[in-house]
């Protein structure tokens, strides 16, 4: 099975940039979107062959979620049943025969992390989520996490250490993530692999000098690392600051 993740940054502006063309050519079984930018009705895709589902935010052209499954789901929520957290389209999280895949768009702590707090108390309630989802069936999640997660995942740790993204904070939510029973795929294949890469700054020519940081990922139940047969991270696709990450696995 082979799954794709992928921060487009507008999904509209996206597709100008071939969106609909690496989609095809990609074939996955599950492409899961975050930040798509829009609202129902805003955009009309040709995706022949898979359900598709949404999460949009209540604020217009912001954040929101999405995902395309060969495959009909069992059950499909859309967030995570907290108001609090409800509003911006960040989560959707669809059940399957043997595993939950949950799609998520981490908020981001923002300049001056003016949103930390409220990063925290979203880390806090969706890793009780993703357990309790976990008690049931394994879980994989994929997503942009906004955080770089150890020193090997950004081009600049030392002059980012206090940034949105690298906190000490942040990584110690993803540090408990991987506590609590998950794997990051990834690094699981790629241990010690340097300037893997898959979000650069529209800033400083940032992406062709490859000064990018690492905060796409598939995680996924630790009883499911048997079954993992590969992670990439697609740099080369253009057509967002992001770019897809992919993960193949035998279920």
């Amino acid at each position: 099975m082979k799954l794709i993740s992928w921060n487009v940054n507008g999904l509209r502006a996206a597709v100008k940039k071939g969106f609909l063309d690496y989609f095809q050519s990609v074939d996955a079984d599950i492409f899961c979107l975050q930040e798509t930018k829009l609202q129902e009705g805003q955009i009309d895709l040709p995706m022949d062959g898979y359900f598709a589902y949404w999460n949009y935010a209540v604020k217009k052209g912001y954040s929101g979620t999405a995902v395309f499954t060969k495959k009909k789901p069992l059950h499909v929520q859309y967030g995570l049943n907290i108001p609090e957290h409800d509003q911006e389209g960040r989560v959707i999280t669809l059940e399957f025969d043997d595993f939950y895949l949950v799609t998520v768009y981490t908020p981001n702590s923002q300049s001056e992390l003016k949103r930390l707090a409220y990063r925290m108390t979203w880390e806090e309630a969706f890793l009780i989520y993703l357990i309790e989802l976990d008690q049931k069936k394994p879980v994989i999640i994929c997503g942009d996490l906004n955080v770089a997660h150890q020193e090997i995942d950004l081009k600049n740790p030392r002059t980012n250490h206090k940034n949105a993204g690298f906190t000490d904070e942040e990584r110690e939510k993803f540090t408990g993530w991987l506590a609590a029973g998950f794997t990051d795929s990834f690094r699981y294949f790629y241990p010690t692999l340097e300037e893997a890469y898959s979000w650069w700054s529209y800033r400083g020519n940032a992406r062709a000098r490859n000064t990018g940081w690492r905060i796409d990922y598939f995680v996924v139940s630790n009883r499911l690392e048997t079954k993992l047969e590969d992670a990439k991270i697609h740099a080369d696709v253009l057509g967002s600051d992001h770019c897809p990450v992919e993960l193949t696995i035998d279920l």
